[in-house]
């Protein structure tokens, strides 16, 4: 059945007001210990909608919602990424390595709401357990995926109210599509104190990006940031003609990154190389390396061409709620646990 969206503007602050729970009425009478929970009660409220509002939208568009396990024997290598170990396993970084086998099994849509675990991530938008979106197509590539994320951000801006248009952190931001595309390139040029390529070789591409130039996108319109360097998309499929280029992009509205998709390799021998690049990398730093994960190595070769984005559901309640921080949109910190 679909779901009606609600006519008119609301601002993303607000979008939740209707939503009255005894939370409310123990926050005037001061009657629950814990008080911090009744100023979240709007936010879980607004993020349970735009829950419903999400698999309404791929349900719509004929996909399938699947759960796949989330402690794994063994994971996909990379090296930026710090894991959790569970019992001899690990608590999986992405679901990707099962929904990847599950394409290759003959699935052609599919999608999935889980939790995804990464060491040592906590800060003012980044919590060790986060509450992860990921989807994949067969026959679609970074394109048509990036055209598909702003129809799901307006689905859901539109379900819980907010029109085309919300409000955050006092900055009002047009949700109109088309959105901006934004080469890596483009973008150290625009906004960098280096170049892209004298990034890459001084080592300080992370550290431009993410102090100068992340920052300053998307504060007024969404903008997704594409074509990253090959060696910043390992499980991304290199750009037809260009093969120092990867077909990445990534999703920032109001100065937050909501997302990173891929054209998806499904080039077994060159995935296989570019995991032991990641090993070597991990074991230069002293990392635990696990072994490969031959089991998806050998799915692989059968998966057709597709695209796939994982998309942080924290962040997006973050910015439909209009919260400064992670730790005002989930139930629980750890801290409080």
């Amino acid at each position: 059945m679909k779901m009606n969206a609600r006519e008119g503007h609301t601002p993303a602050s607000t979008l939740g007001s209707k939503c009255k729970t005894r939370m409310d009425i123990s926050l005037k009478n001061n009657s629950l210990p814990n008080v911090r929970h009744a100023h979240r009660s709007t936010s879980l409220a607004l993020r349970a909608d735009l829950l419903r509002w999400v698999r309404a939208f791929f349900a719509e568009g004929g996909y399938l919602e699947v759960e796949t396990p989330v402690r794994i024997p063994v994971p996909l290598p990379e090296a930026h990424i710090e894991l959790i170990a569970a019992d001899g396993w690990v608590l999986q970084p992405s679901p990707e390595i099962c929904m990847k086998r599950l394409l290759a099994a003959g699935h052609e849509k599919i999608f999935q709401i889980c939790k995804c675990f990464r060491k040592a991530e906590r800060g003012r938008r980044h919590l060790p357990e986060m509450t992860m979106l990921e989807w994949y197509a067969v026959g679609e590539t970074y394109r048509e995926l990036m055209t598909r994320c702003e129809e799901l951000v307006l689905h859901i801006a539109q379900g819980l109210g907010a029109g085309r248009s919300i409000l955050y952190q006092g900055r009002p931001i047009d949700l109109a599509p088309p959105w901006e595309r934004l080469t890596v390139a483009d973008a150290f040029a625009r906004h960098g104190s280096l170049s892209m390529p004298a990034a890459l070789a001084q080592g300080r591409f992370d550290a431009v990006m993410g102090l100068e130039i992340e920052p300053r996108l998307g504060l007024d319109r969404p903008v997704f940031l594409h074509d990253y360097p090959a060696e910043h998309g390992s499980l991304a499929r290199l750009k037809p003609g260009d093969s120092s280029v990867a077909e990445r992009f990534e999703l920032y509205i109001g100065g937050l990154e909501l997302c990173n998709g891929f054209s998806e390799l499904n080039d077994a021998p060159e995935q296989r190389r570019r995991f032991a690049a990641e090993q070597a990398l991990m074991q230069a730093r002293g990392a635990p390396v696990h072994r490969l994960p031959e089991k998806f190595l050998a799915a692989l070769a059968h998966m057709p061409p597709c695209a796939g984005n994982a998309l942080g559901i924290d962040r997006l309640v973050m910015l439909f709620t209009d919260a400064a921080a992670i730790d005002e949109v989930v139930a629980f910190t750890p801290e409080e646990l």
